[in-house]
Order: structure tokens, then C-alpha cells, then sequence
């Protein structure tokens, strides 16, 4: 193998790269990222695909990949385009014998997997990195992955063993003559940029180097992991959960990775029910995965994987004010404008949103889902389809589930800090009455500084009697 090209996508790093360290054993290679004009069109209810957050997200990864290519000698080719027109094209013109990349799972990946394929026959090779267990060691095929969690966690544990990672290259050289390629900015891909909220919980930063950082810093700095199982709920602060899963949706850190330094924690300092819960998190991300490859398209249709037939609503009116954190009900505002300022949302806030959204408003869950498309760093078709259905009844769990909102908000959020950081108009409330402002009356609102149905709405609906609507719901 004279010359190879490693076509990188939600892989964007250099540790335990399977395509990389198979590329890199060719004489010459061609690292190659595209900018598909698809991935920046609009969404099937008309959102922007890649919003500003996860586009700023993604192109600092890609700096970073540049910058450690570099160190081993390569650099990192950039191209705007689609790949099945783009890959071709190099490959003809630079003599490539062999291109990598990593499969994906998903309809938009595999159809262009599947035009390459056409295109270069055998000249394409597919690894697997994108979930701890790798999918030829589960102990399912495609048709038994379980429907139910539980049963694909304990036989995969008993049956199926973490592999380790593949070194990182160290040498290699770049095809000579190609042109690299300007990395854009956000303007150059249609966005306006944005400053930074100094709300935010963390200061996200795009690749594999800040990737490692946070794990350092949550892992052994902070000493955080030990406590993760009873903190992973908290919404402010940068320490009660890792916040490694914008880095492991771009793969700027491998999912082994984590595991294995889990597993070096547990020798070196505790082992413990928290330790287990980390790797617990990793599962349930391979456990989405897994059933998208089972069910293919189901997990985008309405009727979910369940296939259960329900009327959904699409009124833009109340989306909208779902959307922008509108809705007179504190917590749902709170975490809405989280999401929309920063990219990004605790879990416990994307099942409360997403059960806000689809069971008391009755809209079509799947808008939900596009609008987080749009604007979660950490977006993964596998993770965000499979959670929002799990959380709408059509997915994994079957059951007509649904959150209290506001006993959720009490639980979480008992003082309302988390509230009044993102809502403040609401910043002066008393803890009384912050989950529940129009509870007040004149008086009350004029003495916390507070005027409901002006500075702050009044709710959208009545939640005590939209639980009873979905209770009755078959």
C-alpha cells in the first residue's frame, strides 16, 4: 500500500483510531474532513441542520485535529463538498490505494457510505469505533438486540469484554502536492458568531486535546468521579456530571478511553457504585446505538419503534414558545434558554423538556428532537432520537411515562438557583414561589420585583389538568 486516505467524520481524534492507525501504515496518506453543504441545509421542520453551537464545536475540533496531524507529520485536508463526489475525485487524481473510514449506523451516513461504496468498490474500508463494545463482540445479531435495556447490559457485562485501544500513530507522511485547505469560520458557513454566556456550566471547547483535559480534570484534578453516581443530577456548575459527551459525540475522545481510565481510577484510588455508573452511561450510549442498527429508520417515524398511532400537534405558536423558554413554567424556561444560549442541557432538564414538549403539549416529539439537532454539542442521531423517544412513550419504554414538572423542579432545584440563573426576571422570587411565580399575588409580585403576564408569563397551560389528559390516554 503506496498511498492512503482516511476519510474522517465523528472521529476527530488520534488516539484509539482504528482508520488512522491502518491509513498510516500506507507510504503516503491523505487525512481528509468535508464540509458537506448537507450537514448546514435545513431540517425537515425547517431548523437550521447545524446550528451555531455544535458548528463552533465542530470546527474547533477540527483545528485541533489539524494541530496533532502536524506533530506526526500530516496535516489535516479540508474540502467543501459531498464526500461521494469528493473522495472519488482525490482518489484518482493522488493514486490512492486504500481509503478508511469509520462505519456509521444511520439512513443520511450509510446512503453516502453506500454511493462511495458503489463508486470505489473494495478501494473502501469500514472500521467500528463508535461505541465501547465493539459490534462484533456483543453476544446479539442485528434482529435480537433486546428492547429492553437491563437484558442487553447484563449479557453483554457477562458475555462481551472492552477491547483495548489502538496505539497512536507516530509517523507518517502526507501525500505530497495537495493542498490543505482553509478550516471555515462560522461566518463562511452562513452563522453569526456569538460571545461566549458566562453562564454557561463549562466553557466547551472543541477537540481531542481539551477532550483529554476535562478527563484529567474530572478523573484525577477534581477527584469528581468517585461521587458522579449522586452529583450526575446537579444543573449548575462544571463538575456534577463529566460533561464528556460533547467530545464523545464528535469522537474527539474514544469511549474505550474513559472506560480504561475508569478502570486505572478504580486501582489507584476507589472503586465504587459511582466507577460503575460512569461505565453504566457508556452502555446505555452503546445500547441506543445498537438498537438504531436493529431498527433502522423506526427511530425517526412518529410512531417510534413502538409503532404506537397518536395525533400529534405541530402548532408552530406553542412550539415556539416551548422553544425560546416561554412557557410560564420556570423550570422548562430555564433549561430552554440553557440549551439555546450554550448548546447544551443537563440530562435530568432534556427529559423534563422533552416530556413538557411531547405528553402535556402534545406536539410531535419529533420537532423536539430536530430542534436539538440543531443546537446540542453533544448531538448523536442514535442518543437524541432513542432519549426523546424513551421520554415520548414510543421508544424503549412503552409505558405512558410522563415527569411532574414541578415536583421535579423542587427536587432539583430546590432553592431555584438553577432558575434564576437562566430566568431573570425571576431572579428577586422567594424559593416559595420561584417554580411557581403566578401563584402570587399582587402584593407578592410587586415585593419580588416581578410582574406575571409582563416581565414573565403566566403558564401556557394548566399542568394538574394536562396530567390527567395523559393519564387518560391509552
Amino acid at each position: 500500500m503506496k498511498r492512503s486516505l482516511i476519510w474522517f467524520r465523528n472521529d476527530l481524534r488520534i488516539h484509539d483510531n482504528e482508520a488512522l492507525i491502518k491509513a498510516c501504515q500506507a507510504k503516503e496518506v491523505v487525512p481528509l474532513y468535508c464540509i458537506d453543504p448537507r450537514h448546514f441545509a435545513k431540517t425537515s421542520f425547517g431548523f437550521p441542520k447545524t446550528g451555531y453551537h455544535r458548528t463552533k464545536f465542530l470546527l474547533e475540533s477540527l483545528q485541533n485535529l489539524r494541530s496533532n496531524l502536524k506533530e506526526i507529520g500530516i496535516d489535516l485536508i479540508i474540502r467543501e463538498g459531498k464526500p461521494e463526489e469528493i473522495i472519488p475525485e482525490i482518489i484518482e487524481k493522488y493514486d490512492i490505494d486504500l481509503a478508511f473510514t469509520h462505519k456509521e449506523i444511520t439512513r443520511e451516513e450509510i446512503d453516502v457510505e453506500n454511493s462511495l461504496k458503489d463508486t470505489l468498490g473494495d478501494t473502501l474500508t469500514f472500521a467500528w469505533s463508535s461505541t465501547l463494545f465493539h459490534i462484533n463482540d456483543i453476544p446479539f445479531s442485528k434482529e435480537d438486540v433486546p428492547d429492553v435495556f437491563t437484558q442487553f447490559r447484563k449479557r453483554t457485562e457477562k458475555e462481551s469484554k472492552v477491547r483495548k485501544e489502538y496505539e497512536e500513530p507516530t509517523r507518517a507522511s502526507l501525500v505530497p502536492g495537495i493542498e490543505a485547505g482553509k478550516i471555515p469560520t462560522v461566518e463562511d458557513l452562513g452563522l453569526e458568531d456569538k460571545p461566549d454566556d458566562p453562564r454557561a456550566v463549562l466553557n466547551f471547547k472543541g477537540g481531542e486535546d481539551e477532550a483529554l483535559k476535562r478527563l484529567q480534570n474530572y478523573f484525577w484534578e477534581g477527584d469528581h468521579l468517585k461521587n458522579y453516581k449522586f452529583t450526575r443530577n446537579g444543573l449548575l456548575g462544571p463538575d456534577y456530571s463529566s460533561k464528556l459527551s460533547p467530545w464523545l459525540a464528535n469522537g474527539c475522545i474514544s469511549p474505550r478511553r474513559i472506560y480504561w481510565e475508569v478502570k486505572q481510577y478504580e486501582e489507584k484510588r476507589k472503586k465504587n457504585v459511582s466507577t460503575y455508573w460512569m461505565i453504566f452511561e457508556l452502555l446505555w450510549r452503546d445500547y441506543f446505538r445498537f438498537s438504531a442498527w436493529k431498527y433502522g429508520d423506526k427511530i425517526f417515524w412518529p410512531s417510534g419503534i413502538q409503532g404506537k398511532k397518536r395525533k400529534w400537534k405541530t402548532d408552530r405558536d406553542i412550539f415556539n414558545k416551548w422553544a425560546e423558554g416561554n412557557t410560564g413554567i420556570p423550570f422548562i424556561d430555564a433549561n430552554m434558554r440553557e440549551l439555546n444560549n450554550t448548546g447544551y442541557m443537563s440530562n435530568r432538564g432534556r427529559q423534563n423538556v422533552a416530556s413538557f414538549l411531547a405528553q402535556n403539549l402534545n406536539i410531535d416529539w419529533r420537532m423536539g428532537a430536530e430542534y436539538f439537532e440543531s443546537l446540542l454539542i453533544d448531538y448523536d442521531p442514535c442518543s437524541n432520537y432513542g432519549n426523546w423517544a424513551y421520554n415520548t412513550t414510543v421508544g424503549h419504554d412503552p409505558r405512558n411515562r410522563y415527569f411532574n414538572i414541578i415536583s421535579q423542579a423542587e427536587k432539583y432545584d430546590k432553592k431555584g438557583e438553577y432558575v434564576k440563573n437562566w430566568v431573570p426576571a425571576l431572579r428577586k422570587v422567594s424559593k416559595d414561589f420561584i417554580h411557581e411565580p403566578h401563584k402570587m399575588n399582587q402584593d407578592q409580585q410587586t415585593l419580588f420585583s416581578v410582574d406575571i403576564g409582563n416581565g414573565y408569563p403566566e403558564p401556557m397551560i394548566n399542568l394538574d389538568e394536562s396530567y390527567e389528559e395523559i393519564k387518560a390516554r391509552d
